[in-house]
């Protein structure tokens, strides 16, 4: 049985920018994602993956096209309808600086907590007992509930970030390079976390300019260039049959999945064939 579409972007654009200094940035981009389903949204810094997430939720205004999160129709909410939306918590971000989520002068359990303090209906006690539980999700010790972000590594205030994130129990969670930032250490524990937190309840988009990062996650990538969707596919036909000169460059940028890095004649013979 087919598992239930929850989100479908269609023919969506955006430009930033007014008149003659208008630049469009992402051009018709289609995309669906599953129940339960964790894609990969690949491409390198530039491309449009973080404007494509970001107008998913309303954060970046689209110019066309169309987003669709069950049965809600986002880009004709209005302003207050949207922030109603996002107050709901059904789709979540998490960004790669985990300061863009985490108040530097609230502490990690007010962080946590935050997204359901301001939805409101919650006990206290109720609210309490649920950052323990996710707390214990992304692996985190109770005793960093007292700290500040600056207290703390960078790997924890990273699942701190996608704890505030979960807490709401989310249908999507969008992660924007969530392992970019970190040593290589704390990138394969964010990986691992990653991982584990794949299920029926919960879909992932993971946005990442390495294409090594996610092929051990996801089922299925979304290859971005220019602002253009040039390949999709399941991670398997994407690392070993990418049909896009461009994707089979990525492809070849990975040592972990080439078992080597590509020559830089076969890099650059492949970018020869993807620069206009």
């Amino acid at each position: 049985m087919t598992a239930e579409t929850i989100l479908t972007v269609e023919k969506l654009q955006v430009a930033y920018g007014r008149g003659a200094r208008q630049k469009q940035v992402l051009f018709d981009a289609d995309l669906r994602i599953r129940a339960g389903e964790v894609v990969g949204l690949i491409g390198e810094t530039g491309s449009g993956k973080s404007t494509l997430a970001r107008a998913i939720l309303g954060l970046v205004e689209p110019s066309d096209g169309s987003v669709r999160f069950g049965g809600t129709e986002l880009t004709t909410l209005k302003p207050a309808q949207l922030r109603a939306f996002r107050r709901t918590g059904q789709v979540q971000y998490v960004f790669q600086d985990p300061m863009r989520s985490l108040d530097p002068e609230f502490t990690i359990e007010q962080s946590i907590a935050e997204p359901l303090v301001t939805g409101g209906g919650l006990a206290a006690d109720e609210i309490a007992r649920r950052v323990r539980t996710y707390l214990a999700r992304v692996h985190l010790d109770e005793g960093l509930l007292s700290r500040l972000p600056g207290q703390v590594s960078g790997g924890q205030r990273q699942r701190a970030a996608i704890a505030r994130a979960l807490i709401t129990e989310p249908r999507l969670l969008i992660l924007d390079e969530p392992v970019s930032a970190l040593d290589s250490a704390n990138r394969v524990q964010i990986l691992e976390l990653m991982q584990e937190l794949a299920g029926p309840a919960v879909s992932l988009l993971f946005i990442s300019h390495d294409l090594g990062s996610v092929a051990g996650i996801t089922d299925r990538v979304v290859v971005l260039y220019r602002g253009r969707i040039v390949e999709e596919g399941s991670t398997e036909s994407i690392i070993n049959t990418p049909q896009h000169a461009y994707t089979r460059l990525l492809v070849g940028s990975a040592p972990t999945l080439t078992g080597g890095a590509t020559s830089r004649a076969e890099r650059d013979e492949l970018r020869a064939r993807v620069e206009p």
